[in-house]
């Protein structure tokens, strides 16, 4: 049976109004944020396509030089992934995205090695095995660290960090892959600790007391428990911290030497694509094929976003069906 609004009380009117009236806010918001990162989108791979069109192969030698020029038969996307990045070279120029790809996976897989056990511990205190009030403190430490901006951590690694990896590891400069990796996992520490303790939280108390009342002691609960059937929030705090890590850019600017070489070694320095984007932007001119390589490092860095947030929402996703399966 249909009522109308004219046979509705007073209160019950103004809380249906009030109610449609929330709606059309918060689609507002929606609608404002998905045209904001469209716009963005569409702000960079602007810039960053007109470079791919205007690039030609011309043979030299054994190999191939990459040169900016209006031959678009020559076009050869692949060849944005050669191995030399030398851009303001005055004869040839050089666009290769490896060496600076490199450098930001393994810097970041060295962050996440050692954020990633850190903030799960942290989670696993904070959460289940720390007194109230420790808690508490140890809380507030996390919160301060996630508010110190990037370019205190980048000083912090540059005076203390940087010195202690060149005494510590004998190598000639502290700068390099190692010392920007030991900071990103300083800052990925808060959002992996945070995430992880909440997804703890939302486990059911059932959980906890059916696995004490079998006869488990305190860690046998939380390792082969709570952290299981929490497990999909973790490895997206996981994913969202290596997120963090790899967009960072003015503390690895810092500590990570800002080399432009191909190397896997972590003791090396290293460039990842949010450094090389900073350090090049001042120098490069409008228009120019500097200027759209440098957009098109930052569509790849955006790429590399999005794929983790994407992985992390699979894993999510995948972890909870599997979860309700073994429920039901």
């Amino acid at each position: 049976m249909s009522v109308s609004m004219d046979e509705l009380g007073p209160g019950l009117k103004i809380r249906m109004k009030n109610r449609n009236i929330d709606c059309y806010v918060f689609f507002t918001l929606a609608l404002i944020s998905l045209v904001a990162l469209g716009v963005i989108l569409y702000f960079i791979f602007a810039q960053a396509i007109p470079f791919v069109g205007k690039l030609k192969v011309v043979p030299e030698g054994m190999g191939a030089i990459v040169k900016w020029g209006q031959d678009y038969s020559h076009t050869r996307l692949w060849d944005l992934f050669s191995t030399r990045w030398s851009p303001a070279s005055y004869k040839h120029q050089f666009f290769g995205m490896v060496p600076m790809i490199v450098a930001t996976t393994v810097i970041t897989l060295g962050a996440m090695a050692l954020a990633i056990p850190f903030g799960l511990s942290a989670a696993v205190f904070v959460g289940e095995v720390g007194p109230r009030w420790l808690k508490d403190i140890f809380k507030t430490v996390l919160e301060l660290l996630a508010a110190v901006p990037s370019i205190v951590y980048g000083f912090f690694g540059l005076i203390i960090i940087a010195p202690w990896v060149r005494e510590s590891f004998d190598v000639v400069s502290g700068s390099n892959g190692l010392s920007a990796a030991l900071i990103l996992s300083i800052m990925a520490l808060p959002t992996i600790a945070s995430l992880a303790e909440d997804a703890l939280h939302a486990v059911p108390n059932t959980y906890r007391e059916a696995s004490l009342a079998l006869g488990a002691t305190k860690w046998q609960t939380i390792w082969r428990t709570l952290i299981p059937a929490a497990s999909s929030g973790v490895i997206g705090a996981g994913i969202l911290g290596m997120g963090r890590a790899v967009g960072e850019t003015m503390a690895v600017l810092l500590v990570a030497g800002n080399s432009a070489f191909l190397t896997w070694n972590i003791f090396r320095s290293m460039r990842p694509l949010t450094a090389g984007i900073a350090l090049d932007m001042a120098e490069s001119v409008h228009g120019s094929a500097h200027y759209h390589a440098l957009f098109a490092l930052g569509a790849m860095l955006l790429l590399i976003a999005l794929v983790m947030n994407w992985t992390a929402e699979w894993f999510h996703v995948r972890l909870l069906r599997r979860q309700g399966i073994r429920e039901g």
